[in-house]
């Protein structure tokens, strides 16, 4: 589909990414109706397009090879009479989701490491088109351990059994603060914060550690009351 512009930088591709998929939750919403009469299974292979100015649209897809940005999902109107209405529906919104992050990281192919996890991290905050199709709880909402600052940043245990948490690891605009938290430093390897590996910290001496450095799981620190990294435990352990 044609684009007057493609956009650069990480806030111009999020706000493409929002009015595309602003576009696809309206077909699939408000319009579902004329969405649904337009996917007949008797017309040739059809794909939902969401464009920047939030409309939508339901086309064949376009026939210049390679296309000017990815394609959607071909053929979503032969299986419609084939499943039940809902069913389908989902099926289409995460074919969607696909489609609207394959253009985002398209357009952003040229952003540099902490730009392209800037924009995921936007482009998470927003509930999926699935989410939405489905009235699907977000997942924020049920925390767990791979969702938790434990797991982004890491979480010490106090003596009486409550978390502690390092605020360089605090999650509200984790992020954006990402190049301040780059000073921190395994107390093991020796390796850099990465805001996708599991850290813990000492009780004792104040280190952060690499959970894989010191063989302890998110699960495992779970249970842990007071962790005390091994230099500090063989320290404790000396008459």
């Amino acid at each position: 589909m044609e684009m007057a512009s493609s956009p650069r930088t990480v806030e111009e591709i999020f706000k493409d990414y929002s009015a595309r998929r602003a576009g696809v939750v309206r077909a699939l919403t408000h319009d579902v109706d004329e969405f649904y009469g337009l996917c007949d299974p008797d017309k040739e292979n059809l794909c939902l397009y969401g464009h920047p100015n939030e409309s939508w649209e339901v086309t064949p897809p376009a026939e210049e090879v390679p296309p000017e940005i990815p394609e959607p999902a071909l053929g979503i109107n032969f299986a419609r009479d084939g499943m039940q209405r809902r069913d389908w529906l989902s099926l289409v919104a995460v074919h969607s989701d696909s489609w609207l992050l394959s253009v985002a990281f398209y357009l952003g192919a040229r952003l540099n490491r902490n730009e392209r996890k800037r924009l995921f991290s936007l482009i998470n905050d927003l509930p999926t088109v699935f989410d939405v199709v489905t009235e699907r709880k977000l997942l924020k909402d049920k925390p767990t351990v791979d969702s938790s600052s434990k797991h982004r940043g890491g979480t010490k245990r106090t003596s009486d059994g409550q978390v502690k948490s390092n605020p360089k690891f605090s999650d509200e605009g984790y992020e954006e603060e990402e190049d301040d938290h780059s000073e921190t430093l395994c107390g093991s390897c020796g390796g850099n914060y990465n805001a996708d590996e599991f850290w813990i910290g000492c009780d004792i001496c104040e280190k952060w550690f690499h959970g894989k450095c010191v063989k302890i799981t998110p699960a495992k620190a779970e249970s842990i009351k007071q962790y005390k990294c091994p230099s500090c435990s063989v320290r404790r352990g000396r008459p």
